[in-house]
């Protein structure tokens, strides 16, 4: 690879002029709370973790362009950011698979769940959530960084991995057949876990009672929810990469749905339909120190009055 290509500067023409610019940026941490350390919280730590390397990559490049004129990035950073997003988007694919069969095996085997979903089960399963998606993802950033480069404007506010392609003076078929690979391995089998994983479930719960049934539906609700929303925003995405013109709202629309929205929909999904994590927020509220207020009747002090009795004093008197 030609090294000075890393330093070439690209021109990304989807900004319109700085304007007024509304950031919002919404945490949640809920380590303080025992009840959360099971194996269920502990994904959806990594899964909000994950949203935030994918806020991180693509919103302070954004925000710096939106208030500049000539817009610039270097070629290498560029790569950089494509790399970040590649493993944003497939990590947390990797994660929601995991928590789709921790899921199944919470109810399809819940009398097993503590010997299957053990402490060392749960770190193999994050490490190859990480491992797979960035390993991949960097040999796919490689391979595209090899591509001589004949056009240097990017129609959109960050970079991914078509985007750079389209600038590349040919298309190679190994990039092609790398592509598939890639899409079929970071997508398409998670996808197909999650599907098998509630088609299990659905099976299951079909011949349990009623309150099996709502029990089931209340525990996989905030996954299948955010499944189906961060599916949807993946979709979306790839149909508008394939768009050679797009318009500055589109632009805007594809930035927010991509980096800001699950980052800040996934832990709000769990907080309002989980009730350990209810009742953690509260206790967390309600843990403040309790004013000075009157003491119980039992320990109250009553003052003792210590003047002489009216008899005492006639008769001594």
């Amino acid at each position: 690879m030609n090294q000075s290509f890393l330093y070439t500067a690209l021109s990304l023409t989807a900004y319109s002029p700085p304007g007024l610019l509304n950031y919002v940026f919404f945490v949640l941490c809920l380590l303080l709370d025992p009840n959360l350390l099971k194996p269920m919280y502990t994904f959806l730590l990594h899964l909000a973790l994950n949203g935030i390397v994918g806020s991180c990559a693509v919103c302070p490049k954004v925000m710096q362009s939106l208030l500049s004129r000539d817009p610039f990035m270097s070629y290498g950073g560029c790569l950089l950011q494509v790399l970040f997003v590649n493993v944003y988007g497939s990590c947390a694919y990797a994660i929601l698979a995991v928590m789709a069969y921790d899921r199944y095996i919470s109810i399809c085997k819940p009398l097993q769940y503590h010997t299957i979903i053990t402490p060392g089960r749960v770190r193999v399963l994050l490490a190859a959530a990480y491992l797979f998606p960035v390993g991949l993802s960097a040999v796919q950033v490689y391979l595209t960084s090899q591509l001589p480069l004949c056009r240097f404007a990017v129609n959109k506010m960050f970079c991914d991995n078509l985007v750079v392609v389209k600038l590349a003076c040919f298309r190679r078929d190994l990039d092609n057949a790398y592509g598939l690979f890639i899409v079929c391995s970071l997508v398409l089998f998670p996808f197909v876990c999650v599907l098998l994983s509630y088609m299990q479930i659905l099976s299951v719960s079909w011949r349990a009672s009623k309150a099996s049934q709502r029990k089931a539906l209340s525990t996989c609700a905030p996954h299948l929810i955010i499944f189906i929303n961060f599916s949807t925003i993946i979709l979306y995405s790839v149909l508008y990469n394939r768009r050679d013109s797009v318009s500055v709202l589109g632009n805007f629309l594809n930035s927010t749905l991509f980096a800001l929205l699950p980052p800040l929909f996934h832990p709000l999904v769990y907080g309002l339909r989980t009730k350990e994590i209810q009742r953690s927020i509260q206790k967390l509220l309600l843990a403040a120190p309790p004013r000075p207020g009157p003491a119980p009747p039992h320990l109250r002090v009553v003052p003792v009055d210590r003047s002489p009795h009216p008899a005492s004093r006639r008769l001594g008197s």
